[in-house]
């Protein structure tokens, strides 16, 4: 079983007018969240898979609930909270990035602290960390303490997936990702946000100091350039992107780290020991896979990930 933390919320998508009333905006409400996203991706992709997060006892904390049983996703992890759901308004772009902006102070899924860390078993295989919740607090301390806990007896995989507006200082989120990348084996990151973290270092030397620690591997997704590995001893290489037509990109990345789960999990290689081994064919072939599924949700509007059939290599 593999555990995702962090936080859960509603993204409100806007809807095109319906009529001229300029008092009158549509919004279509979709659950989400980044490590919400990759739970869900990892059962529909056929790896069991937990969630552990702050939710809210409000409306929209309960339909979240209901998604996560409704998905598979285990929910003896989660922690209920008497606070606000946090909201997302995303903006697509003309190229189907999007954009968001967060209502999310003294929310549920903030609210995590150490006392809340729960003790696991030799069932749950890895964690996983990421976005928002490894800056605001109290719950990035919180997340931050699990993973020293257990980054000697379990895969840590970690995508930073930055996003600004609930933590607008860049120096915060260098700080905190420095301190969580010391901690993982496995490191996914777009090329976007290593620009935003580090707009004057070139993505091979990031990788090459992150490979300093424990981290074993550094995958860096590049949208429709494709993916680049980047290892301690077999070097660097890129596959190709999936020429497909985009509604947009909301959730790509989250199935991108769900798909590179599922391969290790598949073959029985989710172990930090397990990555050293891998030879460049098979981490070729991960990332093809991590491709293909992320070129699944990109032909869909929103963040509806694949199943495992509906990944074709």
């Amino acid at each position: 079983m593999y555990l995702v933390c962090g936080e859960a919320l509603f993204d409100f998508f806007s809807q095109p007018d319906v009529d001229a009333k300029s008092n009158r905006i549509g919004y279509q409400a979709v659950a989400g969240g980044s490590p919400f996203n990759v739970a869900v991706g990892l059962r529909r992709l056929g790896v069991e898979a937990g969630f552990f997060a702050g939710l809210s006892t409000d409306y929209l904390g309960k339909r979240l609930a209901t998604v996560l049983e409704e998905e598979g996703v285990r929910g003896d992890f989660l922690i209920h909270f008497d606070a606000p759901t946090t909201l997302s308004m995303v903006a697509v772009g003309a190229d189907g990035s999007p954009q968001y902006s967060f209502r999310g102070e003294s929310c549920a899924d903030r609210l995590l602290t150490v006392e809340h860390l729960p003790v696991l078993d030799a069932s749950v295989r890895g964690l996983h960390v990421g976005s928002f919740s490894l800056v605001v607090q109290p719950v990035a301390d919180a997340l931050l303490t699990l993973v020293r806990r257990e980054s000697g007896k379990r895969l840590i995989t970690f995508d930073p997936n930055v996003r600004l507006n609930p933590a607008p200082s860049i120096e915060l989120w260098r700080s905190q990702v420095a301190k969580f990348a010391e901690q993982a084996h496995l490191i996914k990151v777009s090329d976007e946000d290593l620009h935003l973290l580090y707009p004057d270092i070139d993505a091979e030397t990031v990788a090459k100091g992150w490979l300093k620690n424990n981290c074993q591997l550094v995958i860096m997704t590049r949208g429709r350039q494709g993916a680049t590995v980047f290892t301690r001893e077999l070097g660097t290489w890129s596959v190709p992107a999936r020429e497909v037509k985009t509604a947009d990109t909301v959730g790509a990345g989250d199935t991108f780290q769900a798909a590179l789960i599922t391969f290790l999990t598949e073959r029985g290689l989710d172990t930090p020991a397990s990555l050293p081994s891998l030879d460049r064919e098979t981490l070729t072939q991960m990332l093809d896979f991590a491709v293909a599924a992320a070129a699944v949700t990109c032909t869909r509007v929103g963040p509806d990930l694949p199943y495992r059939d509906q990944v074709v290599l």
